[in-house]
């Protein structure tokens, strides 16, 4: 079983994957970590990698190749990751989404140290715009793929007003829709 979670930034996907991947028992992996760890090894935030990445198609090719490697070796995970429902064909493909003003509150709150953006509220919020319109010219440019198009996943949940137990309860629901659980 692979269950791949995709999303805007601050709709909660790292926390939900792992949530999912506790409660089933199974590995999780994020490519926003993937991501944050090349952004500290090169001594920037992640806006300045994503920013990097519209000139460098090396950042991106890294990350994926580190998703296509994974879902060739096959068993179970679940994984947030903007694009992993498209290197994994074959996974249940999941979409969260957040009003904008939620997803600044929810990363300004988190306080990231790789994020040095993220000073104030308003700031946080120019930052995940500019981090959102950089990752999808990217993608439609590398892929000809929006990852913001709803049409792409099995099942889309805003997040904007729900609690991460009610996300993850919509989830397994769809898992338990297909048979996997």
């Amino acid at each position: 079983m692979i269950v791949t979670i995709s999303g805007r930034p601050g709709s909660g996907k790292s926390v939900v994957a792992a949530r999912v991947a506790m409660t089933l028992g199974i590995p999780h992996v994020s490519a926003g970590d993937f991501m944050r760890e090349m952004a500290a090894e090169r001594g920037v935030s992640i806006l300045e990698l994503s920013r990097s990445a519209q000139n460098r198609g090396d950042i991106d090719r890294e990350i994926d190749e580190r998703t296509i490697r994974l879902a060739e070796a096959g068993g179970d995970f679940v994984m947030d990751a903007r694009l992993g429902w498209h290197f994994a064909p074959d996974s249940v493909k999941v979409f969260l989404d957040v009003r904008p003003e939620v997803a600044a509150l929810r990363v300004f709150e988190a306080r990231r140290g790789s994020e040095h953006e993220n000073v104030d509220l308003d700031t946080t919020m120019r930052a995940i715009e500019s981090r959102t319109e950089s990752e999808r010219e990217r993608y439609l440019n590398y892929y000809g793929l929006d990852y913001t198009d709803h049409d792409h996943y099995d099942l889309v949940i805003d997040t904007s007003d729900i609690g991460i137990d009610e996300v993850v309860t919509r989830i397994l629901g769809q898992l338990e829709a297909v048979d996997l659980v």
